[in-house]
């Protein structure tokens, strides 16, 4: 069972009146990506900093890596032709890395380093360990095999070949690989420049008020302290715009201003339908909203729209459902809007050692951790509000819906550590 790719599209964004069915989170997920084009232009950085960001070209080697034969270890490049039981080679070349040798005389053996090319008329090295020098030779311990320790041109990455492709999102080791070709600098998509705000009268933040002071029903912000740091983890630029009043009118104008020089524009909360949620009122007052209640749990309010050239997404208030939302939609979306082409995350199977009696009616995203056995062991308390949860655990089961869970049963895994890079 695929966890968060997406089927094909479904119909096109709508806002429904009524009350319409749960739509199933790999059609919402479908829908959303659809409306992901690849933001426009591009940026030349230092491959030293690319690091996360997207490739909008193919990178084409132009010679071959390695660029000749060269040894793998340090000891003696040999004529396996030579080498019998105790054979003793006059060693008359010595050949560091970054230098070149000369032709093996029959009957000569190379003291080679590692990384070095090996000298022509030798074809295997024996390591030194399998070795003793002796006067001004070397006797050889070990009958060596044809080809033995030597790593041939052209065998990691060859002249001519597409080494990355556009749309690949770059990784430690990808640098380095575009380095081993040349390249110092890099063309990748954009950033995307997030504005995001929160929305609730009862949000204070950290530092303003002392616990000892707080107001009866009110709440510290933690949402936007998680989603600011998901967001610059996926490279994009954040703007803060804090927490807007529950008000229309300040609503209004969060999401105007923010709509000028954003390509998306995020808030937590505010998605529902009560009398106090202004989000849906205001953003169709300035563009069009498309209002979903998701099948998923926790998560279930969710608000895609447009305000003039900017995306709009709207997460729901409590805090692990803001989170598991943003993992699974927001996060892919982002992806898309930078050009990746893979944008989905691949469960693994696992090992549950917990029960899960009671089946829901909606696809659940249970938080979990691995223990020393290697199962997979349930947070006591699944609530939407529980951000306990998403820190104790290290990922989470993606649950069908309608199903139970019984201790040994294999279900889909899905590390944080995957959805949060």
């Amino acid at each position: 069972m695929s966890s968060v790719s997406p089927t094909p599209a479904g119909p096109a964004l709508a806002l429904q009146a009524g009350r319409a069915p749960l739509k199933p989170l790999d059609q919402a997920l479908a829908e959303l990506l659809n409306c992901a084009a690849l933001l426009p232009g591009f940026e030349t950085v230092s491959t030293f900093d690319a690091d996360g960001r997207v490739l909008v070209q193919d990178l084409v080697s132009s010679l071959d890596v390695p660029a000749h034969d060269n040894s793998s270890m340090d000891g003696y490049a040999v004529r396996i032709a030579d080498v019998s039981a105790d054979a003793v080679l006059q060693v008359n070349q010595r050949i560091p890395a970054g230098s070149s040798g000369q032709f093996l005389v029959p009957g000569s053996a190379a003291r080679i380093f590692t990384g070095a090319p090996i000298p022509p008329g030798a074809d295997a090295v024996v390591m030194q360990e399998d070795c003793e020098v002796v006067d001004s030779g070397v006797r050889i311990k070990a009958q060596p095999q044809l080809g033995q320790w030597i790593r041939r041109r052209g065998e990691d990455v060859a002249s001519g070949a597409v080494v990355l492709r556009r749309g690949e999102r770059l990784t430690p080791a990808s640098l380095g690989l575009a380095a081993s070709i040349g390249f110092d600098k890099l063309q990748v998509a954009p950033r995307v420049r997030v504005a995001l705000f929160s929305t609730g009268d009862e949000l204070v933040m950290p530092g303003e008020v002392a616990p000892a002071d707080m107001k009866p029903g009110a709440i510290y912000n933690s949402n936007r302290f998680f989603l600011r740091a998901l967001l610059l983890r996926l490279g994009c630029t954040v703007t803060d715009l804090g927490i807007v009043p529950d008000r229309l009118d300040a609503t209004i104008a969060a999401l105007q201003g923010a709509s000028e020089q954003h390509d998306l524009i995020l808030t937590s909360g505010g998605v529902s339908v009560g009398e106090e949620d202004h989000i849906k009122p205001a953003v169709q007052a300035l563009g069009e909203l498309a209002l979903w209640q998701i099948a998923m749990k926790p998560g279930k309010p969710f608000a895609y729209g447009k305000i003039a050239g900017s995306h709009f997404i709207g997460l729901p208030g409590n805090p692990v459902s803001s989170f598991v939302t943003f993992l699974v939609l927001v996060r892919p979306f982002l992806l898309k809007l930078q050009g990746a082409v893979e944008t989905a995350i691949r469960p693994t199977s696992a090992v549950a050692h917990f029960n899960w009696p009671k089946a829901d009616k909606r696809r659940e995203f249970l938080r979990v951790r691995r223990n020393a056995a290697g199962g997979l062991e349930l947070f006591s308390n699944q609530s939407s509000g529980v951000l306990t949860s998403a820190v104790w655990g290290d990922g989470v089961i993606d649950n069908p819906a309608g199903q139970t869970i019984a201790h040994g049963d294999v279900v889909q895994f899905i590390p944080f550590s995957a959805l949060m890079s």
